[in-house]
């Protein structure tokens, strides 16, 4: 069975997301990918664990919301969510690529804290592992790395790819 992001190619609702249609997602390997070089690693490589459990994978986005303020005439401002459409392109990388063949895999877009909702998303699909990529850089020393946050806090094994 190749890989979709569900039925239509795109990504999934965060209502679909919490029912599967499929009993292959369940007890599968998720992982978080932002399109980054240490989350394309961890891709690989929940790609060929997810081949060899013979299970399907679970590709998590944590869209990046930007609060915006909008102010009309006297009234106090109102913040409104601005859509990251990073989730759509991604999905059509992933659509588009030969090595996620054979594997069932389907695209979950989430909005938040990256680590809360990778965790939320391996609840809910019951996952046996999360695998994410390394943090490096700046802010990652300052307000700690995501994957080492969520190796501390998740309720299953985490593997985290340099």
């Amino acid at each position: 069975m190749s890989g979709t992001a569900g039925s239509s190619g795109m990504p999934l609702s965060q209502d679909e997301a919490v029912r599967p249609c499929d009993p292959a997602f369940q007890h599968g390997v998720v992982v978080g990918f932002d399109g980054s070089l240490s989350s394309e690693r961890a891709l690989a490589y929940a790609v060929g664990m997810a081949r060899r459990s013979q299970c399907g994978l679970v590709i998590v986005h944590v869209a990046n919301r930007l609060p915006a303020t909008v102010w009309a005439g006297c009234e106090p401002p109102v913040f409104v969510d601005l859509p990251d459409h990073r989730t759509e392109v991604i999905g059509l990388e992933l659509a588009c690529a030969d090595f996620l063949s054979g594997v069932p895999w389907i695209l979950v877009e989430r909005g938040g804290d990256i680590c809360h909702e990778i965790e939320e998303v391996g609840r809910e699909y019951a996952a046996d592992a999360i695998v994410v990529g390394s943090t490096h850089g700046l802010l990652g020393k300052i307000f700690g790395s995501v994957s080492g946050r969520l190796a501390r806090r998740a309720n299953r094994p985490v593997i985290v790819i340099p």
